[in-house]
């Protein structure tokens, strides 16, 4: 087998992640090389404002608006990222998205013997049936996606043993919406992802970097909604926590639940921090309840240090989501 060419050696994978929220529209781009072991690159991090009518919750109200912000945040790509081939993600809020985990066996017990190439043939009908039922509308207003995950996989582990199957259903037309925007604006969406697990994505890479392997850790999203949270060791999600949430009276409760009293090296916390103050708590309280450290997620500290970033995105936790969109990007 011949040597392989350094131009091929240096050959990068680009890709962006896009989040359009209420506070406006941030875009991140990454790169990784197509070859070999090296860590991502953050090439760009932009931002635009939206106007306060411009979003109405999970819905885009005035489309023009968005469209112009997307097209104002990759106007701002350097030159190395003009005219690469890349592949584009886009967040929908975790409000608008449902996600479950099931034992293949449950929803299908004929099919938990099957082999796994015969699995997906069979296995449509019975997921639709199963997201209608979740989102409580009918399966033609929904966009619908699964994975099925075999014994003995992490993502398995993580709930019990056996074939898991995996389904995301989100309306439809939250969707569209986002598709259409980014056509109108020339961008072609290869993905769109729950900004809570994009978030957590971005926070699972950072730990990389603070922590040892097999060091416990929490990962916290602060969202419009709420707040997600995961009990984390490496990448195997151990607990997950949800507040506000019927089973939590106050934020302390949900927060200690998610720890069941087992020690953590530090938490790390994505998203927009100002939420605390609708609760009454900061940073420190939490890193109180916690008993750790308490790490807000930052683009500076996984920066290349040569690439000059805006000061105040790069230290702002809430650029988690397109960070962690761009990552599914470059990694797939």
């Amino acid at each position: 087998m011949g040597l392989m060419k350094p131009v091929l050696l240096g050959a990068r994978r680009f890709a962006a992640g896009i989040d359009v929220a209420a506070r406006g529209v941030t875009l991140a781009v990454l790169s990784r090389r197509l070859f070999g072991a090296a860590p991502v690159r953050l090439e760009c991090l932009a931002s635009a404002p939206l106007p306060r009518e411009a979003m109405a919750g999970v819905e885009i109200v005035d489309r023009a608006a968005v469209v112009e912000a997307l097209r104002g945040v990759f106007g701002e790509l350097p030159r190395q990222c003009a005219g690469v081939p890349m592949r584009c993600a886009m967040a929908l809020p975790a409000s608008a998205t449902l996600v479950a985990t099931m034992p293949l066996a449950r929803l299908s017990p004929a099919a938990s013997g099957v082999d796994a190439s015969q699995i997906h043939a069979e296995l449509e009908p019975l997921v639709l049936a199963q997201a209608e039922r979740m989102a409580g509308v009918e399966r033609h207003e929904l966009a619908v996606d699964w994975h099925v995950m075999p014994p003995g996989s992490a993502s398995a582990r993580e709930i019990e043993g056996g074939t898991q199957v995996t389904i995301a259903a989100a309306a439809r037309a939250h969707l569209e919406a986002r598709i259409e925007c980014a056509a109108m604006a020339g961008i072609a969406l290869s993905a769109v992802d729950d900004e809570a697990h994009a978030a957590l994505r971005a926070m699972r890479y950072a730990a990389g970097f603070e922590l040892q392997p097999h060091e416990r850790y929490l990962a916290l999203w602060i969202g419009a909604e709420g707040i997600r949270g995961w009990a984390m060791v490496d990448d195997a999600i151990v607990r997950e926590m949800r507040f506000p949430a019927l089973e939590h009276a106050d934020l302390v409760e949900a927060l200690r639940d998610l720890t069941q009293g087992e020690p953590a090296s530090c938490a790390l916390v994505a998203g927009d921090i100002g939420m605390l103050r609708g609760v009454q708590f900061t940073l420190a309280d939490i890193g109180e309840v916690l008993g750790c450290p308490v790490l807000p997620f930052e683009c500076a500290a996984l920066a290349d240090s040569e690439r000059p970033l805006p000061m105040l995105l790069a230290h702002d936790p809430s650029c988690a989501v397109a960070f962690g969109l761009a990552l599914r990007g470059v990694s797939e």
